[in-house]
């Protein structure tokens, strides 16, 4: 297998710490210069159908995009480790804090880093009040995680699962514009500190 990677940008480190937590190591990684448009060949289009990163290349030539579905497919294969859930009750529960972590947090900060750092400018057409809005947005959703997190160590409950990975990354994304987490929000200011304390945070950075 092949993942075509590219450094900074949150989706494809989404992947890389998950591959980090579960101890894969046999997967090649081929880099991607976005700021070039390598993601826009007509090879790697026609190979992926969206100029999108991170892209997984499998073995018999299918390949598959958005950092989710990737994870899910190296869930089944490498299973030691369970990320999205041993249980249906657990399964459940660790899908709705990464859909509250991805719809409430961690897309609109990212739009906000997109839409504000100058050197995306080359990526994106800017727009301020876009800007404005999804951070405002982003500010918001992280209470919803501090309401969870001052009585829970982890989102989804009392282990590190993807809804961790998807949430953190996607805030994280947001040192890039020195966003400051609210000083009141306690139980994310916890959380953000244990993640970074982690092994993967090395490897995915």
């Amino acid at each position: 297998m092949k993942l075509y990677d590219t450094p900074l940008a949150p989706n494809p480190r989404r992947v890389r710490w998950f591959m980090a937590e579960k101890g894969i190591e046999d997967i090649e990684i081929v880099r991607v210069n976005i700021m070039e448009g390598d993601h826009k060949t007509p090879d790697f289009l026609k190979r992926f159908g969206l100029a999108n990163l991170p892209a997984l290349e499998l073995d018999d030539g299918t390949c598959l995009t958005e950092s989710l579905a990737i994870c899910r497919y190296l869930e089944s294969r490498y299973p030691q480790g369970n990320l999205f859930g041993a249980t249906p009750e657990e399964t459940a529960l660790i899908e709705m804090w990464t859909r509250r972590g991805e719809l409430l947090v961690a897309w609109p900060l990212m739009l906000a880093v997109r839409h504000t750092h100058p050197a995306l400018a080359r990526l994106e057409t800017q727009d301020p009040a876009v800007a404005e809005a999804n951070r405002a947005a982003g500010l918001r959703g992280l209470k919803v995680l501090d309401r969870q997190l001052q009585d829970h160590e982890w989102l989804a409950g009392d282990r590190l699962t993807i809804a961790d990975i998807v949430a953190f990354i996607g805030i994280d994304f947001t040192r890039m514009i020195k966003l400051e987490i609210p000083e009141e929000l306690s139980g994310v200011t916890r959380w953000m500190a244990a993640m970074r304390a982690r092994p993967a945070a090395t490897v995915a950075v």
